[in-house]
This record gives C-alpha cells, sequence and structure tokens, in this order.
C-alpha cells in the first residue's frame, strides 16, 4: 500500500499507539529506508524499509484483522511490553492467536473488566478517539458512603487535578451501606485513571472498578483471564456508535462555530430611524 503514514504502519503492526509512534519519531529512532523520518512522513508499505531503534519491522502486504475482548484481571499492566518487567495482558494470549494484536484503550494495574484488543489501527483509533464518544460502563466500589451531594457532582461532572472538567455521567446506585457504596457508572470520555480521578475528586476512595461493557458490547460470564473473538454484530455495535458519536461531535463542533460567526456586532446605541440620516443631511445642506 502506498502513501501510508508511518505512525499508522507502527499502530498497525502493533508496536505502539500512534501517539507513543509520534514520539519515537520525534527522538530520530523511526527510520525509512536507513534515514530518520519526521512526523507525518508517509511510506510505500511494498517497497520501503522500516526499522525502529534499528529493528526491522515487518509490514504483510495484505493483513487479516482480528479482533477479541478479554476480561483483564487485577494486577496485569495494559501494553504490549513492560520494561520493568511487570506482567502485561499479552502474557493471557495462548497459541491460537494468530496475530500480533494490541489493546484498544487502557485498564490500569489495578483495575479489571473488559479489554478489547485488535490488530486494525483504524478500529482501535475509532473507538479510543476522545470526540467520538463511545460509552463505558463501570461498577465502581468506593469508601466512604458516597452522599447525594457527590453523587450529583459526578453526575454533573467534576474538575480533575489536571484543571480539566469531565462530561456528564450517569450513575445508578446498586448497594448503599453505610461504610462503602457500589455503583455503576455510564462515561463517554477516556482520560487516563479517569474514573478514579473523579472519585478522588469529591472525596471517595475506589477499592474495586471493573469495566462491564464498551458500547453494546458487555463483559458478560467471560472469566478473568479468558478472552474470545468479538462477533460480526459486536464489531458493527461498536463501529456504528463511535461513527454516530464522530457525527454527533461535528455537527456539535460546526453549529458552535456558526453561532460564533453570527454573533451580532457590539451595540453602539440605538440605531436612527430609516430615512433619518439622509434627512439630517439634506437640511444641513439648506443651512449653508
Amino acid at each position: 500500500m502506498r502513501d501510508v503514514r508511518i505512525q499508522k504502519v507502527l499502530a498497525e503492526q502493533g508496536v505502539c499507539s500512534r501517539r507513543a509512534a509520534e514520539q519515537l519519531i520525534r527522538e530520530g529512532r523511526v527510520k525509512l529506508n536507513g534515514r530518520p523520518v519526521s512526523v507525518g512522513d508517509k511510506m510505500d508499505t511494498a517497497k520501503d524499509l522500516l526499522s525502529v531503534d534499528g529493528q526491522k519491522i515487518y509490514v504483510p502486504r495484505k493483513q487479516e484483522k482480528y479482533y477479541y475482548m478479554m476480561h483483564k484481571p487485577r494486577g496485569y499492566i495494559t501494553t504490549t511490553n513492560d520494561e520493568r518487567g511487570r506482567k502485561t495482558v499479552m502474557d493471557l494470549l495462548g497459541d491460537d492467536v494468530k496475530a500480533r494484536v494490541y489493546p484498544v484503550g487502557r485498564l490500569d494495574k489495578d483495575s479489571e473488566g473488559l479489554l478489547l484488543l485488535t490488530n486494525d489501527g483504524e478500529f482501535a483509533n475509532l473507538l479510543t478517539h476522545p470526540s467520538h464518544g463511545v460509552s463505558k460502563l463501570y461498577r465502581v466500589t468506593v469508601r466512604p458512603h458516597a452522599t447525594e451531594d457527590q453523587i450529583i457532582a459526578l453526575t454533573d461532572g467534576v474538575v480533575l487535578d489536571d484543571g480539566s472538567k469531565t462530561l456528564p455521567a450517569v450513575i445508578r446506585i446498586v448497594t448503599d451501606e453505610p461504610e462503602r457504596t457500589v455503583m455503576e457508572m455510564t462515561i463517554r470520555e477516556g482520560k487516563n485513571r479517569q474514573i478514579r480521578r473523579m472519585c478522588e475528586a469529591v472525596g471517595l476512595d475506589v477499592i474495586r472498578l471493573r469495566r462491564s461493557a464498551l458500547g453494546a458490547v458487555k463483559l458478560g460470564m467471560l472469566q478473568p483471564g479468558q478472552y474470545r473473538e468479538l462477533t460480526k454484530q459486536e464489531l458493527v455495535a461498536l463501529r456504528t456508535a463511535a461513527v454516530r458519536g464522530k457525527t454527533t461531535a461535528t455537527i456539535a463542533k460546526n453549529t458552535e462555530r456558526n453561532a460564533a460567526r453570527r454573533k451580532p456586532a457590539a451595540d453602539h446605541g440605538p440605531r436612527a430611524p430609516k430615512g433619518a440620516v439622509a434627512a439630517k443631511k439634506k437640511y444641513a445642506g439648506r443651512s449653508r
């Protein structure tokens, strides 16, 4: 395939995410036919030779796409490799996975639940793009007991430790006890450790966090450490949700832009009646 952005190729081959690929390129660690590249450079995957840190990146001419869902257990890192030697979700994959896949999005080490893996870079980017807003359902256990004010604050959106404000969340209380609260939270963003940071912002400590669903795809009876291929229906549902979110975000952005353009000019006082300016000039001429 000709004229493909190099960061996209690296992401599709499971080397790293597109953002991480851009950083590798900036650091001069990516070369095309022996020469350093710049962010945005393109390549011919059928002819060019791509390498990272001197290691050749094999790009098959026609790559079959694979899509898996996993029940990530606690204690595993969501990455393809870890420099510190910690357990990663890739350690859970068996020989039945025929392609080099990589995680879509992330779940931190102490979190568990639904995680997607694929070798389809476009699919991964479609689901993880911030503006596409695919819903994510989490079962969250917090301490101490969550008050009504704290629930309302989480529902309305809270300011995180970096100054950014989250979008509104949908919350359903599952269990409400004197020392803890179990709730289901649905969000449409993917900020780093977002659920934990949201709860910390209102004074709650997350003691257990599990992602139960991503769009229409549910974790179901899949046990920790197990995985399976996504069905065609699940793939269609995920793509549809992401495309719908992308369309909605585009319409909202264009509406806001058009509204800004139509904003009236600054008020300079009441406008003179029609014809008053012409009459004033007429009488001014007679008085000379």
